[in-house]
């Protein structure tokens, strides 16, 4: 099982012949995505030979919908054109949007998030690195070989960075789904939709949650789970020595006066059961005492909530 994205996954690719789009388009058909499509208008009717698979490319997300049965789209579209390109996923009703795109404004990140409520089309984004389902499909930019094989561990990130290095700490383990939600100040599906998801699927028996200074998703976070969640979840926050005011990574991961602080963070979720590592490395320590018998925890006084 996997949340979001699996094996029967149709993916297009917004933006694919851009360099970018073309470099990532390789990376996801050698892990076993079905790209059925690219988007670009002025290219529509092409066929892109992409390392031996030929990819047409389509006028429109609906054009491709048609043709193609699609239901994901990655979007790898510059920010000044990013708005229109999601705005026009949403309107063709695709199940999926992966906004990976860096830099959109947050006035047009607001509008297309705006425009995609009560619609049928989940946004992941935008500045993510997707998610991956090991073993079935990737959506995006996270690198399929640090962690190849499916397993029981449900990722939920904000950090791309951090992503990677949990599921590599983890790869023998093996993950379900991992999903990188995005840092920015606006995104579409959010720590709580994951954790709901994750609930869900039968073959999660643990939840890894990844957070950052600024905001308060995290916070929102630990109260959902105190009330809805019962798989055990290992949580990390990123940005304790963070100075505030300064803006860390991502354009969210700002701390203002006492809002925000990876302290308060880590205190909500312990509150909710969750334990926190320190480290990533900490963190991955935890997750693997809960599922591997005889496994220690990273050091005596470390709580295995």
């Amino acid at each position: 099982m996997a949340i979001f994205l699996t094996k029967e996954s149709k993916v297009l690719v917004q933006g694919m012949t851009g360099a970018e789009g073309m470099k990532h388009t390789r990376r996801m058909l050698a892990a076993g995505t079905r790209i059925v499509g690219g988007v670009n208008p002025r290219k529509a009717g092409r066929t892109v030979d992409v390392d031996g698979t030929p990819v047409p490319v389509f006028g429109s997300v609906g054009a491709a919908m048609a043709a193609t049965g699609a239901d994901v789209t990655v979007v790898f579209v510059p920010p000044p054109f990013a708005k229109a390109a999601v705005v026009e996923a949403i309107d063709a009703a695709i199940a999926l949007a992966v906004v990976i795109t860096e830099g959109i404004p947050v006035h047009d990140a607001v509008a297309f998030h705006a425009h995609a409520r009560g619609s049928s089309t989940r946004i992941i984004g935008p500045n993510c690195p997707g998610l991956i389902s090991p073993g079935q499909s990737n959506a995006g930019i996270i690198p399929p070989d640090i962690a190849p094989a499916p397993g029981r561990i449900g990722l939920v990130s904000k950090s791309g960075t951090l992503t990677y290095q949990l599921m590599h700490e983890l790869r023998d383990i093996g993950f379900s789904s991992a999903v990188g939600i995005g840092g920015d100040p606006v995104i579409g599906t959010t720590h709580i939709d994951c954790l709901t998801a994750f609930e869900e699927d039968p073959d999660t028996e643990l939840i890894v949650l990844i957070g950052e200074i600024g905001g308060d998703a995290e916070e929102r976070a630990a109260a959902h789970i105190a009330r809805h969640i019962t798989k055990p979840v290992i949580g990390y926050i990123a940005g304790f020595t963070a100075p505030e005011g300064k803006t860390m990574g991502h354009a969210g991961a700002i701390v203002s006066g006492s809002s925000g602080t990876a302290a308060a963070k880590k205190e909500a979720l312990e509150a909710a059961g969750v334990s926190v590592g320190s480290t990533p490395t900490e963190a991955a320590a935890l997750a693997r005492a809960r599922l591997v018998p005889g496994a220690l925890p990273p050091n005596p006084r470390a709580s295995i909530a």
